[in-house]
């Protein structure tokens, strides 16, 4: 099997391969291949918003601390092979190849999603190349994930929990809370970011009694200063600087810090300078991803009003230092698209919007209209909407934000490498 083959394999499973009550598909799946992922250890992250930035600090402390460290994320940014990694090297082709065909052989007769065949490949990959542990991110939700056919991981994270993917979770943050809990296993622990509601924080509690779990407690973490653009916080008497910006990052960095302190009472040898090492170096693409430059970028793929909310905060703290805010923007159907541009678009000096990107990304003229109401705006191709904001950012002082969808940032990202 070449390159090709193996992408035309993978790529003849739909998105979801129907849907989902339980996880006896999943299962089946991975009984079939051998149940790799009952020979390895887990760090298992679900959330709504920050599992990408706390999978990258945990797995980076434990890269630091000398452990051989599997990194699975969801979805992809630049290339498939990037959210299959290990110590940060993404899966080589060839090793792609060996192992799709494998898994090939095992499940040509039934009917699975993109996602488990992936999920599949990158177990196989791990136990060949002798993990030590496996951080690994959940797709949707957490209780019906495929990702939750592993035994009980070592730790449970739970990220920040809001409003996304209500079709599939449900329609109040409570009801979704009890789906991220749903990875909390008999025998395990769970750690819960500190900016979750008390309501969700009773759901993860409730869940860890009900099924033996320890829940750990964090100590609070107090913000140094006015936090400024990259937050940096107190924990446990030590001052942080995350390098990703936000003062949403004191909260993923909090709970990654928490998640390693406790892997220390399973075994692992992770020396507080690794931490502290970590929060300060791990930057994640396409989450509020920092680009230094004249003028400077930040490219974020938040996309539903919670993380749009957090990339706004931002944009305030910019705007009150006399950063102009120039925005290239664009949203996929599925999404609520008027609200975050609203959100948007408030703290926008000027607003273009695109589309093109994603087979269902919102007409650029209709995120415009909306746009409009708010800031100066216009609807343009991605290139010149780049170049337009770019000119603008560089003749006054501002700063390029490019946002709205993981889609849009990857194909920037992807641009910027080519």
């Amino acid at each position: 099997m070449n390159f090709k083959e193996c992408m035309d394999f993978i790529s003849s499973y739909s998105k979801s391969g129907g849907k989902i009550t339980e996880l006896s598909r999943a299962r089946e799946l991975m009984r079939r291949i051998g149940d790799p992922q009952n020979k390895l250890r887990f760090v298992h992250v679900a959330g709504t918003n920050g599992k990408g930035s706390t999978v990258e600090y945990i797995s980076n402390a434990l890269i630091l601390s000398g452990y051989r460290t599997g990194q699975f994320t969801s979805p992809y940014v630049l290339r498939y092979t990037d959210r299959i990694r290990i110590n940060g090297q993404e899966i080589d082709e060839v090793s792609l190849c060996e192992i799709a065909e494998q898994v090939r052989n095992a499940v040509q007769d039934r009917e699975y999603s993109q996602f488990e065949i992936t999920m599949a490949i990158a177990m196989l990959w791990y136990l060949r190349e002798n993990c030590d542990i496996v951080v690994l991110e959940v797709g949707i939700g957490g209780l019906l994930d495929s990702t939750n056919v592993i035994p009980p991981p070592e730790i449970a994270v739970i990220t920040s929990i809001s409003l996304d993917h209500t079709a599939i979770l449900g329609n109040t943050v409570e009801e979704i809370a009890v789906q991220k809990a749903g990875i909390i296993k008999s025998g395990s622990a769970v750690v819960l970011a500190e900016d979750n509601p008390d309501s969700v924080c009773d759901i993860v509690r409730n869940t860890a009694a009900e099924r033996g779990a320890v829940f750990v407690e964090q100590e609070p973490c107090r913000p140094y200063n006015d936090g400024g653009l990259f937050a940096p916080f107190f924990y446990r008497g030590i001052r942080l600087t995350p390098a990703m910006p936000g003062i949403h990052q004191k909260y993923n960095a909090q709970n990654a810090v928490s998640a390693c302190l406790f892997l220390r009472s399973k075994g692992f040898d992770i020396p507080d300078s690794a931490i502290i090492r970590s929060v300060e170096t791990t930057q994640v693409r396409a989450r509020v991803q920092f680009i230094d430059g004249e003028p400077p970028f930040i490219v974020d793929g938040g996309h539903n009003p919670a993380g749009v909310n957090m990339l706004s905060l931002m944009l305030m703290y910019l705007s009150t230092r006399g950063k102009k805010i120039f925005t290239v923007m664009g949203m996929v159907d599925s999404k609520d698209f008027a609200e975050c541009v609203k959100i948007i678009a408030q703290r926008s000096d000027a607003l273009f919007a695109v589309g093109g990107f994603a087979p269902n990304a919102v007409d650029a003229e209709k995120l415009a209209d909306v746009a409009s109401f708010y800031t100066s705006a216009e609807s343009a191709d991605l290139c010149s909407a780049c170049a337009k904001a770019k000119e603008l950012a560089t003749a006054q002082n501002g700063i390029v934000v490019i946002c709205g969808s993981l889609y849009l940032a990857s194909e920037f990202l992807g641009s910027l490498e080519k």
